[in-house]
């Protein structure tokens, strides 16, 4: 690939690895630790049994990619998501998940990381993701949960609460607690 040539989704699914185009650039994001990364399955696992009981929706692990269309974005790669559009077999899933969560790595500290964050839950917003968690099991041990209709705040689950995605799942939880098991 031409550093002229902005990435395709093509060149996205040829990298076999966790990835995402954002900026004209094809990023590729590392993987996590152990807490981040059962606490990601732990979420995942839930979001599972909620889209089986609903018959709404599916569940989705790391890795999974979401193709979007935004000017400076083409694709999302969360760490767990609940999506409810339609199959796309082996390609790759076709506009934003309705929930993501995006778990914080060690290197997911500091004012840049943070800038990075805020820029991509935006992102995830503009797309049409209704609820976005930024999952903190390493230090604050916190899950953030933003919502598309008032971005600029959060509500914050401590242990010991149960944490929700409402409005985007009504009726599903998650204890907090549950991620440090």
């Amino acid at each position: 690939m031409s550093k002229e040539t902005e990435p395709t989704i093509e060149d996205l699914f040829l990298t076999r690895s966790k990835a995402e185009i954002v900026e004209g650039e094809l990023v590729l994001l590392g993987p996590i630790g152990d807490l981040p990364s059962s606490a990601a399955f732990e979420i995942a696992v839930s979001l599972r049994a909620f889209a089986r009981r609903t018959k709404t929706g599916r569940a989705y692990t790391d890795n999974a990619a979401f193709i979007v269309d935004l000017p400076n974005r083409k694709s999302f790669s969360p760490d767990a998501a609940f999506y409810i559009g339609p199959r796309s077999i082996g390609k790759f899933l076709q506009g934003p998940p309705l929930f993501a969560v995006e778990v914080r790595g060690e290197d997911d500290y500091g004012l840049s990381a943070e800038t990075l964050i805020a820029r991509k839950r935006s992102d995830y917003f503009a797309a049409g993701t209704q609820v976005v968690w930024d999952v903190d099991v390493l230090r604050d041990r916190v899950i953030r949960s933003s919502l598309a209709v008032n971005p600029n705040a959060s509500r914050v689950f401590h242990s010991g609460e149960i944490a929700d995605a409402g409005p985007a799942l009504p009726g599903w939880s998650l204890p907090v607690d549950d991620l440090f098991e």
